[in-house]
């Protein structure tokens, strides 16, 4: 029995476009440090550092901000010193979240835990946060985040790896949230 030649190329196009969808998230290996690296969805761009200072007014901003072409979803990466070790994980896992807690109007967890990546132990808190306008007649809708915070230990300090995205569209960066998550790499 013959086979179709189209209907040939057609199963293996399907086949391979099957494939690539359990592929996952595309991400592209970047070095912040010497010792860390990570991969960045595709399409992200670095924000310069006029941009980080406009979008992250802080005292100690982060080593690197990367966004969506629109700007709206982020990945950034900080680090500050720390007296904490990496024996100290469990106590820091309660520290952030009471703190993250303190931080919005309400706040669902989605995973709270230690989680060990490419040998190294990070705590690891995803939520979806609530922040609401409180001020007198204020109609304001609150404004709503998916985040997903891991935090590491290395030496004396400690590093901060956020992904944040408008809680509206968890479902379509979850998995790439996860995915830059699982790609930390310190060395």
């Amino acid at each position: 029995m013959k086979t179709n030649p189209l209907f040939s190329r057609l199963a293996a196009l399907l086949l391979v476009l099957t494939l690539a969808s359990f592929a996952g998230p595309k991400l592209t290996k970047t070095a912040i440090t010497k010792t860390l690296t990570v991969g960045v969805p595709a399409g992200f761009m670095a924000l310069p550092d006029d941009g980080i200072a406009a979008k992250y007014p802080a005292a100690r901003r982060p080593l690197a901000v990367y966004s969506d072409p629109a700007g709206r979803i982020d990945f950034s990466v900080a680090q500050k010193p720390t007296t904490f070790t990496d024996r100290d994980y469990a106590l820091l896992l309660k520290i952030y979240k009471a703190s993250i807690q303190n931080m919005y109007s309400k706040v669902q967890f989605l995973t709270e835990d230690i989680r060990t990546v490419n040998k190294r132990d990070f705590v690891t808190l995803e939520f979806v946060s609530s922040v609401n306008d409180t001020r007198r007649g204020s109609n304001l809708a609150p404004i709503r985040k998916y985040q997903l915070v891991q935090y590491a230990i290395q030496g004396d300090q400690l590093f901060v790896f956020t992904f944040d995205a408008p809680a509206d569209e968890q479902a379509q960066w979850q998995p790439t949230a996860q995915a830059v998550m699982k790609s930390i790499v310190m060395k």
